[in-house]
């Protein structure tokens, strides 16, 4: 892989624009060098709903509206940035067996809260390109994306949306192309992957896949991340079907293991409504 970044960057050298831009939480100081704002704290760190699109509702970890799910994916964002031992997952694919099982809300979610760390910044990358969810969740258009920059050859600065919370991009999956698992197979995927990582230490990059049992891609990207969270929905897929899909990624890549879409009483949703509540929608898969 690194290999591949560096012939692409040496072909690039001198044309910037395929470069992602430098990012715009800089300010130039007197003496004219860039330098990054200071950190604000977590509870400073809230997103703008009303632009520059309308989110999605189940976005609820960045909204609060559901407290014990906030908690759960803070707990994430700790395993993934203070690991029991090596460096942090700085690229994180978001997987599931199938289809609706959720991942799409848990990729999401996991940005928004890994942005609103005091240290960290975050951009979400939607590799689902036969179903791409990201853009609806967050209210932007699903016209351009990342199949713009893989087949098209568009600039990479070009694609990345602001999502109206402040330390958090993201880059849409664009119009569904005709060849994607040869497109996230490509050597341009992986140098892309490598760009977006490396360019900023304090960011993490989260890229939403496709599900493994109906796109052979998957297990592609896995290869090129640091580590990768595996959404199982509740009453879903068996034990056995869950152990072959750990296998077939690799044990080690493994950082945690998220069971979604289980439900709650209205006691334990703090009689907001009667009924039940499921925390994500067949529609993100």
């Amino acid at each position: 892989m690194g290999k591949v970044f560096k012939a692409l960057s040496k072909s690039n050298a001198e044309n910037k624009s395929d470069i992602e831009p430098e990012r715009q939480d800089q300010v130039e100081p007197d003496d004219g060098e860039p330098e990054k704002k200071k950190a604000e704290p977590e509870c400073q760190n809230v997103p703008d709903i009303s632009g520059p699109g309308n989110w999605d509702e189940r976005l609820v970890a960045l909204t609060g509206n559901y407290p014990e799910v906030l908690e759960s994916f803070r707990r994430l964002r700790t395993e993934i940035i203070h690991p029991s031992e090596g460096m942090p997952a700085r690229s994180i694919l978001v997987v599931s067996a199938s289809p609706a099982e959720g991942k799409s809300f848990v990729c999401a979610n996991l940005g928004g809260i890994m942005a609103q760390g005091v240290d960290q910044y975050a951009l979400i990358v939607d590799c689902d390109l036969r179903r791409p969810a990201m853009a609806k969740l967050f209210g932007r258009d699903n016209d351009k994306g990342l199949v713009n920059y893989l087949r098209d050859g568009e600039e990479l600065s070009s694609l990345i949306l602001q999502t109206g919370l402040k330390r958090l991009t993201m880059i849409p999956a664009g119009p569904p192309p005709g060849n994607p698992s040869e497109l996230l197979s490509s050597a341009r995927m992986t140098a892309m992957i490598d760009e977006v990582v490396n360019r900023y230490q304090d960011r993490f990059v989260i890229l939403d896949s496709p599900p493994v049992q109906t796109a052979s891609e998957t297990s592609v990207l896995a290869r090129h991340v640091d580590g990768v969270v595996l959404v199982v929905r509740w009453g879903g897929p068996g034990r056995e079907q869950v152990k072959q899909l750990v296998d077939k990624i690799g044990r080690e890549k493994i950082i945690s293991v998220v069971f979604n879409a289980f439900e709650m009483t209205i006691l334990d949703a703090g009689m907001k409504k009667e009924g039940y509540y499921k925390y994500y929608a067949e529609e993100y898969s």
